[in-house]
């Protein structure tokens, strides 16, 4: 019965929910102990799911830009001011990254990529496909977090060849990234 369930899961469960499970599809009730015994001589273990840390106080040196943006989000001119982020979503067994920049007047998303990494080459070519797009950026205010991406002297030799400024938000300030956050036209 045991091994039945743990198939049935596809191993997914310990030995607690197994019991529970045996209990709930065989109306049979064993002591969690002699479940756990049971499992570890048949060699049955759950699969673990990988937990995700976060890695904070990274020193970045002068790769961090000061706050341009300052919160004003508010633009009536296109290729004015642009904000980027990444996100990343589920999917089955593996994540996928999103990288997205999106132009504040009229919240157009200017160029998106996607990615099983989510590494500098992810938003370089974000921003590749972004300046394929729209060619004079000159003056352009590029805003996004203090993550890796962003910090990496590829990105910050990217922009200014292109005549754009880099703002970023301050280190832990998610009312920095407001604008970002609220739209709901992405």
């Amino acid at each position: 019965m045991i091994r039945a369930t743990y198939d049935r899961y596809d191993g997914k469960y310990g030995y607690r929910q197994i019991q529970l499970f045996v209990h709930q599809d065989h109306e049979v009730w064993m002591n969690h102990k002699k479940v756990q015994r049971l499992m570890q001589e048949m060699n049955l273990r759950a699969k673990i799911r990988r937990k995700f840390h976060h890695h904070w106080g990274w020193n970045y040196g002068d790769r961090v830009a000061r706050n341009i943006l300052n919160r004003n989000f508010e633009t009536t001119a296109p290729k004015h001011k642009w904000v980027t982020d990444i996100t990343q979503y589920r999917v089955e067994d593996c994540w996928l990254y999103l990288s997205a920049i999106k132009d504040l007047c009229g919240n157009k998303i200017v160029a998106y990529n996607m990615s099983l990494r989510n590494d500098k080459e992810l938003v370089l070519e974000t921003f590749t496909k972004a300046f394929e797009i729209e060619k004079d950026v000159t003056g352009l205010i590029v805003h996004s977090d203090q993550g890796t991406q962003y910090t990496s002297f590829d990105y910050h030799d990217m922009l200014p060849k292109v005549g754009a400024q880099i703002s970023m938000s301050r280190r832990g300030n998610c009312y920095d990234n407001v604008s970002w956050r609220a739209s709901s036209h992405i």
